[in-house]
This record gives structure tokens, C-alpha cells and sequence, in this order.
């Protein structure tokens, strides 16, 4: 059964009792923009990111939260801190297990380069799947780390209150397929999932 359900405000509380992960993408960088991929090269927002975040702190006005941590990547950390700054509540620091899965020979090329340069590798992507190039972080290891990190944001911090915790697109469609082995669709800057844990295991989410 997939654990993904959209949210229905009418008939659930926006962030229930088991709900103890917010986990949200970071806004837009300049690389995001012209469609870099960017991986675990350090890229910091844009003036459009910068938005997106307070944008995401808007949404998130009136849900109590413990406070807020990040990966340790420069575009996670600035939407983090921004939207702990607007919504005023304790900025919970940075984790390197948290951050983007690096992408090996496709880091830091536009789609169009990645075509020409592997033409072979790319070939094989189909759109809306995880990238498979030659070099990048293997999958499980990013698998390992993500539930590593976000049990640590969760034995360290959510213990009334849920954390929200800014990630990186691939490293959380990574981690959510964990949970119930669907690949959720590639997310847009500022996306948010709430990730219910119960008896130290992560076991379903929802898309806010």
C-alpha cells in the first residue's frame, strides 16, 4: 500500500501525535534554475530560494514546532535559518548524514551536457527515476545515513513537538521509498512531507 496520501485539512490535523519529521526540500539555487545538478557541490540560494523559504515558514505558521535542523549544505542551512528566524523558534544545527547524494560524473553538468557527454548513461535514465551514474553515492548508502540522520533529529529533539528538518531532493525521495518502496514524484524547492515514527521506526507519510 503506498503511504503516501495528500492531506485533507477538513478531516486531519495538519501535524498529528506520531508526526515527528517535517521534511522539506531547500529553495531554489541558480544551479536548480538552469537545471545543474548539483549533488553534494555546496550552492547557495538565490534571491528566488530566499523566497521560497519564507514562503515555506508562511505555510507553516501555527504548527508547533520543536525547532528546526538541516543538512550540512549551504542551500539547506539558509532555508533552514530563514525560516527558523521567521517563525521564531531554535535553529537545531546542521548533519552531515542529512545531505544530497552525491552524483559521480553528472555533479555539477546540465542535462544536455550529461546527454552528450555519457551518452550511454543517459540513455538509460528515465525521467522521474533516481540517477544511476557511474561514481555516485549507491543507493543504500544514502538510505542508511537519511533514516540515521532524521532518527537522530528525532530521539535528539522530537519528543512533544515535530522538527522540520531541510533536505535535499533526492536524499528524501531516497528515504521516503524506504518506508513503503514508492518513489514519490521529484519534488519542487520548498516541498514539505510530514514523516510519522512510531516505536523507532519511520512507518508512513503524507505530502502537505
Amino acid at each position: 500500500m503506498n503511504a503516501m496520501k495528500t492531506l485533507n485539512d477538513e478531516n486531519e490535523r495538519f501535524v498529528s501525535g506520531s508526526t515527528r519529521i517535517l521534511l522539506a526540500r531547500h529553495g531554489e539555487t541558480e544551479w536548480n534554475r538552469i537545471g545543474r545538478w548539483q549533488g553534494a557541490t555546496d550552492v547557495p540560494l538565490n534571491d528566488a530560494g530566499r523566497e521560497q523559504a519564507v514562503a515555506l515558514a508562511d505555510r507553516l505558521r501555527g504548527v508547533r514546532l520543536a525547532g528546526v535542523a538541516s543538512s550540512d549544505l549551504v542551500r539547506a542551512v539558509e532555508t533552514a535559518t530563514l525560516v527558523a528566524h521567521a517563525l521564531g523558534v531554535s535553529w537545531l544545527g546542521a548533519h552531515v548524514d542529512l545531505r544530497e547524494r552525491s552524483y559521480g560524473v553528472f555533479e555539477g553538468l546540465t542535462r544536455d551536457e550529461c546527454a552528450t557527454q555519457y551518452p550511454e548513461v543517459w540513455a538509460r535514465h528515465k525521467p522521474g527515476d533516481l540517477l544511476e551514474p557511474p561514481g555516485a553515492e549507491p543507493r543504500g548508502d544514502v538510505e542508511a545515513r537519511m533514516t540515521r540522520g532524521l532518527a537522530a533529529v528525532v530521539s535528539s529533539h522530537a519528543h512533544e513537538h515535530p522538527v522540520l528538518v531541510v533536505s535535499h531532493g533526492g536524499s528524501i525521495r531516497t528515504f521516503l521509498a524506504t518506508i513503503d518502496g514508492v518513489l514519490v514524484p521529484p519534488m519542487t524547492n520548498g516541498e514539505c512531507y510530514r514523516v510519522h515514527h512510531a516505536r523507532e521506526r519511520f512507518t508512513r507519510y503524507a505530502r502537505l
